[in-house]
């Protein structure tokens, strides 16, 4: 089904061509109808699948079609500068054919840009609800011609204690006004947040509720508290790992787990609310670029990351929460690519884990690393401070400072709940044969 078939325009049709967009995404052909009809919706679907485009592209439609009026008819709300961004981006990119003027609102920069641009008039906001809340207490926000609120990763800032705020900025929009919620997880307290900000919404829902992409494989090694910084230095020595995101469950353990990772020759890159906005920008492009082959991030700040070809996740830390592994999941295995997410777990983390599986309604399968061994690498854990890793356990460095390919250093020990999709390890990733309207 080409997306004119959906009711975009040809300027709409032309970028997305441009772009390589070849067909929508199951979440974009049912809610990209809805959302023109005029409806509020409720749009459900795993990360990784398109959200972004589901609601973007028919509401540069809807401004397309219009006069353009220099104020601000689509507000669009998400938890995070990095999401922020990453949205805005794909306004521009979808929208560069039309007439239409787009601005940013987040923490982290100076509000003087973002004052001027919202008083040259714009058509689009894209904004994180603690700035906008700012802006809108000094009176440089007018709500008057809203015509539409999305509300992004809606559990996401329900998690980050948004709530009251996304209540304040509802409370002064207008109340005929079309709302959009989107989520990759819909919990119940999401539900009444739902009931409260929305009409009589349509439900378009992609998938099971809370499920991670099938493209993702899922594994599990278990390793002792001392042992977690060893474990990775032995796994990142299998060249198949060619673009990482480490998840920490904390910013300071981030550092510590980058300089350790250096230490062993890998340059890596970090995320986390500690480092500036300019910083932030700076890690992600080289991680974007390839220049970097490791980004190390906490769970706030790696919200909103969409970068293409990440091979493989790592939960260093694993998550306390069901709905941050999936989140955190879902930042591999995107736009038709597959993707591994790998997790390690201490006796500490079992309980978690139970949790997590009964919540995807599936064991995850138990692997262990082929050719380490613990006792040999006293590698601290970065968050627990302890001591550093020994010489031995580093990885080799040769050339250009990649680290060598170990052979086959995975080994399953018997998937004690099933497994889940090829075992991939150090196969040829090709790319996917057209791209996907995903985002």
């Amino acid at each position: 089904m080409p997306f004119a078939a959906l009711g975009l325009g040809p300027k709409l049709s032309q970028a997305l061509t441009e772009l390589g967009y070849v067909e929508p995404t199951p979440i974009q052909a049912k809610a990209i109808p809805v959302i023109l009809s005029g409806r509020d919706v409720i749009g459900v679907a795993q990360t990784g699948t398109g959200k972004t485009a589901a609601f973007v592209l028919p509401l540069l439609e809807r401004l397309s079609v219009a006069r353009a009026e220099r104020r601000m008819r689509v507000l669009v709300i998400a938890p995070t500068r990095e999401l922020v961004a990453q949205i805005e981006e794909n306004v521009r990119a979808y929208g560069r054919h039309l007439p239409l003027r787009y601005a940013t609102v987040f923490g982290g920069v100076g509000e003087g840009a973002q004052i001027q641009a919202l008083r040259r008039g714009v058509d689009i906001v894209v904004a994180t609800p603690g700035r906008l809340i700012d802006l809108t207490e000094q009176r440089h926000v007018d709500y008057s011609a809203l015509e539409v609120l999305v509300l992004d990763e809606a559990d996401r800032m329900l998690d980050m204690g948004f709530l009251p705020s996304i209540r304040r900025i509802v409370a002064k929009v207008p109340a005929t006004r079309q709302t959009l919620l989107f989520s990759a997880t819909m919990s119940k307290e999401i539900e009444k947040i739902a009931r409260e900000v929305l009409k009589t919404p349509v439900h378009v829902e992609v998938g099971a509720r809370s499920t991670p992409a099938e493209a993702v494989t899922q594994h599990v090694v278990e390793v002792s508290p001392g042992g977690k910084v060893g474990a990775l230095i032995h796994l990142l020595k299998d060249a198949a790992l060619e673009s990482v995101l480490v998840f920490s469950r904390t910013k300071h353990g981030a550092d510590k787990i980058s300089r350790k990772l250096e230490a062993a020759g890998l340059r890596t890159e970090t995320l986390h609310s500690n480092r500036t906005q300019g910083q932030r920008i700076a890690a992600l492009k080289r991680f974007k670029s390839g220049d970097v082959r490791v980004l190390i991030a906490t769970d706030i700040a790696a919200r909103g990351i969409d970068v293409d070809g990440i091979s493989h996740v790592i939960n260093f830390d694993f998550p306390p929460q069901p709905e941050d592994y999936v989140h955190r999941i879902g930042r591999t295995g995107r736009r038709q690519a597959i993707g591994d997410a790998i997790s390690f777990v201490t006796h500490e983390d079992e309980d978690n884990l139970r949790r997590l599986e009964r919540f995807l309604g599936r064991g995850i399968t138990r692997k262990k690393l082929e050719g380490y061994v613990a006792a040999a690498a006293p590698a601290a854990s970065a968050g627990a401070g302890s001591r550093e890793e020994s010489s031995g356990d580093r990885a080799p460095r040769p050339h250009g400072g990649v680290p060598t390919r170990a052979k086959g250093p995975w080994r399953s020990q018997g998937p004690r709940s099933g497994s889940f999709g090829p075992k991939r390890f150090g196969q040829q990733r090709g790319r996917p044969q057209g791209r996907r309207g995903r985002t």
